[in-house]
């Protein structure tokens, strides 16, 4: 087993975790509020690969300066390829959109966005509506990837403050490249001494969420037992507990291919909390277990 509490960064892989002040996308289930502590647990690492990218969240305080981002769904690799190659675009795409939403009635412009990126799935709109969407529940109907997420009830951030978190962000990501294509193909680039972060969709919640339906957790363990005879270090954050530890949810995996499990608070569950609004939630806190492979 590699000792998770050695230094993480005496090999120049990353100039030490940099807690996020602001979310670059705002999406339910985002890893930002916990990233130091699931880095935390990483070893010494080659190179970082992150194959559900998601939010980015865990890879933007990690800044790492030798890594391979990549997420199946396209619009969203789309936005982090802006990031990198030309931030004042992509502070263009909100802006443009956040100027549409605000000039007349804000469902009606919010709905017209949401069509535009559901007659053609692009980063453009996906920015923005993100942002803009209600309780930032991005969600796709599983028939055909619809977006069905209705406006929400808050006032989306400003272009300004937009741009301040692309800065930010951009300057995180400068050495990273980003990949459009299957989590398969992206353990296939990790070589030995190399590190995995896996945060993929969950087994009990996602289905609703973008790739989840066709996802196989069984495939991805199968994966990740290939790369861990190769050397690769892995580390996959996945269901824990809800409901304050009354819910355990069982996963069926294979005996000694994790060597540690951490337990990582995330709090009140987001997702009950906009389902029971006005309510204190102190029944559902929710931890997610973070498995090691080494």
């Amino acid at each position: 087993m590699v000792d998770t509490q050695q230094s993480l960064f005496t090999d120049g892989v990353s100039d030490g975790v940099r807690p996020l002040r602001g979310q670059l996308l705002k999406w339910i289930g985002n890893k930002q509020r916990v990233a130091p502590a699931i880095i935390s647990c990483f070893p010494e690492f080659k190179a970082y690969h992150e194959p559900f990218l998601g939010t980015g969240a865990v890879l933007a305080t990690l800044g790492p300066r030798q890594a391979l981002a990549s997420d199946v769904f396209g619009p969203l690799i789309e936005i982090f390829q802006e990031l990198k190659s030309s931030p004042a675009s992509l502070k263009s795409w909100y802006a443009d959109r956040w100027t549409r939403f605000q000039a007349g009635d804000r469902v009606e412009g919010y709905e017209a966005i949401k069509a535009d990126f559901n007659r053609s799935p692009n980063g453009a709109d996906l920015v923005f509506l993100c942002r803009a969407c209600y309780g930032g529940v991005v969600r796709f109907r599983k028939a055909d990837g619809y977006m069905s997420t209705p406006c929400g009830v808050h006032n989306p951030i400003s272009p300004d403050s937009f741009a301040k978190r692309v800065d930010v962000w951009a300057a995180r990501v400068t050495d990273v490249t980003f990949k459009h294509c299957d989590y398969r193909a992206a353990f296939s680039r990790a070589n030995a001494g190399d590190l995995v972060y896996c945060d993929p969709p969950y087994t009990d919640s996602q289905s609703i969420l973008y790739g989840a339906q066709a996802f196989s957790f069984r495939e991805l363990l199968e994966c990740i037992a290939e790369a861990k005879n190769r050397g690769v270090y892995v580390a996959l954050s996945i269901d824990g507990t809800k409901k304050s530890g009354k819910k355990v949810c069982e996963l069926s995996l294979p005996e000694g291919l994790f060597e540690e499990e951490v337990l990582i608070d995330l709090g009140r569950s987001m997702l009950r909390r906009f389902q029971l609004q006005g309510q204190t939630l102190e029944h559902e806190i929710v931890r997610d277990r973070l498995l090691l492979t080494y």
